[in-house]
């Protein structure tokens, strides 16, 4: 992939530390797989090698990113993990996909951004909240909550991606999480599938979901909160989130070094410095994504100190064991394959 060299002049200082421990030791290449965009994975690529020298080769997975490290577990070609909830880290890390590494930053991070072993990090969080067309919907004709959504009210306004997608399949899991807490996990499937019934199209696409929206083919969906802003701030699309009564799931984007990896030292120094202060600042102004490290809010844009909303109570530790199996049920069970559009 050619590289585009056209870093801002603040990244000739950016994470000046950040690789300095690894210095005459750290392998000629680092090979990451992520979630990420490519623009994203570029701006970090580039900074790490200007920094260090250390070429990087990365490959966006989407959502295939999980299944993929796992096929390639006794001869891995990644050296690192690069985005993706917890869920799949937690799930993963039980299949000892992950080498233990802690970054010289790791002590600011919350406790819920991290594993406490080592084995992964949060570099960015990430709430996955519900939003409408302003121009089709007022705020009070909106659903209120999650649970609206199976309302038959709703027919025919629902758009949302498939479970290719490890945020929408995250936010499927919480959704189920809630009902199985109550012990009523199968009102839980019941919701989905009023929701499915509701349903207009199922995208693989985050591109695609935001156009039928803005294209007013239906008025509701969910996503990661950086894409609402970007698409209304930047696409000046009519869009607002709301205030799930339930809360809203926040996922942890994270990062891990690969077990066995062919380029462990040079894993190593990238995710020191992918995750540092400066870097996560870098890519709250540039992508709109919320830093974990407190540090980083001092340089991140004015509205992720200002804007509120209310987490949804998640237990990702026990969501890694299901998630996998509730999701292959959801797919061939709930979701109506009809109304898949790639």
């Amino acid at each position: 992939m050619k590289r585009i060299f056209c870093l801002l002049s603040s990244l000739a200082v950016v994470a000046l530390c950040a690789a300095t421990a690894f210095a005459g030791k750290l392998e000629d290449k680092v090979v990451v797989y992520s979630t990420h965009g490519e623009s994203l994975l570029e701006v970090v690529a580039d900074a790490f090698e200007a920094k260090t020298g250390v070429a990087v080769e990365f490959l966006n997975l989407k959502g295939e990113l999980a299944d993929r490290v796992r096929a390639e577990k006794a001869n891995p070609q990644s050296d690192v993990m690069y985005g993706g909830p917890s869920s799949v880290y937690q799930e993963l890390q039980a299949e000892d996909l992950f080498a233990s590494f802690t970054p010289t930053w790791a002590a600011k991070v919350n406790p819920l951004f991290k594993d406490k072993d080592g084995y992964w990090i949060g570099t960015i969080q990430t709430p996955v909240l519900l939003f409408y067309n302003t121009e089709m919907l007022t705020a009070a004709e909106a659903p209120k909550d999650w649970k609206d959504l199976a309302d038959p009210r709703y027919k025919d306004m629902l758009v949302f991606r498939n479970a290719l997608s490890s945020s929408a399949r995250a936010t499927y899991s919480a959704l189920l999480q809630q009902y199985e807490k109550k012990g009523e996990l199968d009102k839980g499937w019941a919701f989905l599938k009023g929701v499915d019934a509701n349903t207009k199209r199922y995208y693989g696409s985050g591109s695609l979901l935001f156009q039928a929206v803005g294209r007013k083919e239906a008025a509701i969906s969910f996503s990661v909160l950086n894409d609402i802003i970007d698409n209304k701030t930047k696409n000046k699309m009519p869009l607002q989130f709301i205030d799930a009564a339930s809360g809203s799931p926040v996922i942890t984007d994270g990062i891990a070094v690969i077990n066995n990896a062919k380029h462990p030292e040079a894993a190593k120094a990238f995710v020191e410095f992918a995750g540092s202060a400066e870097i996560q600042a870098l890519l709250a102004q540039k992508f709109n994504r919320m830093p974990t490290l407190p540090d980083a809010l001092a340089g991140a844009p004015e509205w992720m100190g200002q804007v509120t909303f209310k987490a949804m109570d998640v237990n990702w530790g026990e969501l890694a064991s299901r998630q996998s199996a509730w999701m292959q049920k959801w797919d061939a069970e709930i979701k109506d394959s009809a109304k898949d559009k790639k």
